[in-house]
């Protein structure tokens, strides 16, 4: 059992800000993941450790996960609400290493394609690029990141229970409910992330520390 310690979401990022801004990358860019389901919120905390990077005076760049959705012909082939084909083919994963985290590599170009494919439209987003310079950061979030090989520099996993996960997905939505409980029995992200965040109560959130930095 991973023990806990109550924190808010601003000391959170906070904490999470400095952990990062102290690590020697030799100029190299960090990329980081936010992982959880839409319902755990990642976009907020996302946001909050951008901020809090930016004092810092670090370059952030903040990329959903839902700007690779794929295109809705290939993610309801086996129709909408095909379980299978919500964990290994909505996203696009090939994608993401192409346009996000090849541009990050060391001596890379730093352009980065913050967006891809609009899923309420169903077209190319046609967003330009944005320019990562060397010691900045990249910060990806939105579900089922871990277990890609991604090569992250620090990952975070807001974990909700599964009756909190039920309740605080919307209706329309619950079918996605097995997925999860399949991605956090294949995938374990509970353990594979540095730092965990439980948030069954959104106001009041606990996590087990930074690397190194466990509660006792």
């Amino acid at each position: 059992m991973q023990k806990l310690e109550a924190i808010t979401w601003e000391r959170l990022a906070e904490r999470t800000a400095g952990h990062l801004d102290e690590r020697d990358t030799g100029g190299d860019r960090l990329r980081v993941a936010v992982d959880g389901a839409p319902a755990a919120g990642t976009g907020r905390l996302a946001g909050l450790l951008a901020d809090a990077l930016r004092l810092r005076g670090r370059s952030v760049l903040t990329v959903a996960a839902e700007g690779f959705l794929r295109p809705a012909s290939l993610r309801f082939e086996h129709g909408r609400q095909d379980v299978d084909s919500y964990l290994g083919g909505w996203y696009d994963t090939a994608a993401l290493w192409r346009e996000v985290f090849g541009p990050l590599e060391p001596g890379g170009t730093g352009r980065v394609l913050p967006d891809l494919w609009d899923p309420v439209t169903d077209r190319a987003t046609r967003s330009p690029y944005a320019e990562l310079p060397p010691g900045g950061v990249l910060i990806l979030h939105g579900p089922l990141l871990l277990g890609h090989w991604f090569p992250f520099d620090f990952t975070a996993h807001i974990a909700l229970s599964p009756g909190a996960l039920a309740r605080r997905t919307e209706e329309s939505e619950r079918w996605t409910l097995p997925a999860f409980a399949r991605y956090e029995a294949e995938t374990g992200p509970a353990e594979a992330a540095d730092t965990l965040i439980r948030a069954d109560d959104p106001r009041r959130p606990a996590w087990t520390g930074l690397p190194g930095t466990r509660p006792a």
